[in-house]
């Protein structure tokens, strides 16, 4: 009878267990750009005040008036890393030795390009250039500095074409030895499209993730803007976060990072630290 008992207790030990199984069991990163105001004042005050928060993984897109040596040595005294360069496309193609050695000196494993600059809507011809141009920079990247190279959607890629979008066409046309994505969920969910069936369909190309919230009522379109304030703290707003955490899973994202581009990052970042902390399956 004892031993009945002991092994009921355990059984239910275990149900509780399995019944608050973490959706989001990492700590998240932080995409510098967030703290872009602080960072322009005072790098090493802004790196305090994220590791004070409780995050030591970051994607900088902005070195900041420091150089990457420099930057590199101050997340280094504070045992942070950057794991994720971000540059611009033409530095991407025309630079690429001064982005490969930067990214090299961070620390970082991942080179990612967040715009395709043009006018208009973006268009084939567009979508054609940049299969061309991103099969290069990513095969320098990786034969010459051991790099991966990631895209980071924007919305205005997800323009029809054919059964698809543009943004199908890159990633179909791409080479995934060279070129992998970071999937933006608000500039997914913006334009219209699913996280979590592009999640589902591309697995692991998709390397890193934006955690972003859209607040509710906003209707998109394909301009890759929207008002700052119409990013919300986690949770608030109308993206499906448990059901893109776990689509994210199961294609084997590397790095998450939040992005807050609003003006209340000192209530908006805390609250999505602790809605991912508490986020149970």
């Amino acid at each position: 009878m004892k031993n009945s008992l002991i092994i009921v207790v355990i059984l239910l030990s275990l149900n509780v267990v399995q019944a608050q199984k973490k959706a989001f069991p990492q700590t998240p990163g932080m995409v510098s750009y967030t703290f872009r105001n602080s960072f322009q004042k005072n790098v090493a005050a802004t790196l305090d005040t994220i590791k004070a928060l409780g995050i030591t993984d970051m994607e900088f897109s902005n070195l900041f008036g420091k150089t990457a040596a420099e930057l590199r040595k101050l997340l280094d005294e504070r045992g942070m890393h950057c794991s994720s360069f971000g540059v611009g496309y033409a530095d991407a193609l025309d630079k690429l030795q001064e982005v490969g050695q930067n990214a090299k000196t961070l620390g970082a494993q991942y080179v990612r390009v967040a715009y395709i600059p043009h006018s208009g809507p973006f268009t084939l011809d567009m979508a054609k250039k940049t299969v061309a141009d991103f099969n290069q920079i990513g095969k320098r990247l990786k034969d010459e500095y051991g790099l991966a190279f990631c895209y980071h959607n924007h919305g205005f890629e997800f323009e029809k074409h054919e059964n698809g979008t543009l943004f199908d066409y890159i990633v179909q046309n791409t080479n995934p030895q060279y070129v992998s994505f970071e999937l933006d969920i608000l500039w997914t969910v913006f334009p219209g499209q699913d996280p979590v069936a592009l999640l589902n369909k591309y697995g692991n190309r998709f390397k890193l993730m934006h955690l972003k919230d859209l607040r509710k009522g906003v209707v998109g379109n394909f301009s890759g803007g929207t008002p700052v304030e119409n990013d919300v703290a986690l949770g608030t707003g109308q993206i499906n976060l448990p059901a893109v955490l776990k689509a994210a899973r199961k294609a084997g994202v590397q790095h998450y990072y939040i992005e807050d581009e609003s003006t209340s990052i000192a209530t908006q970042v805390p609250q999505s630290i602790a809605y991912l902390k508490n986020l149970n399956e």
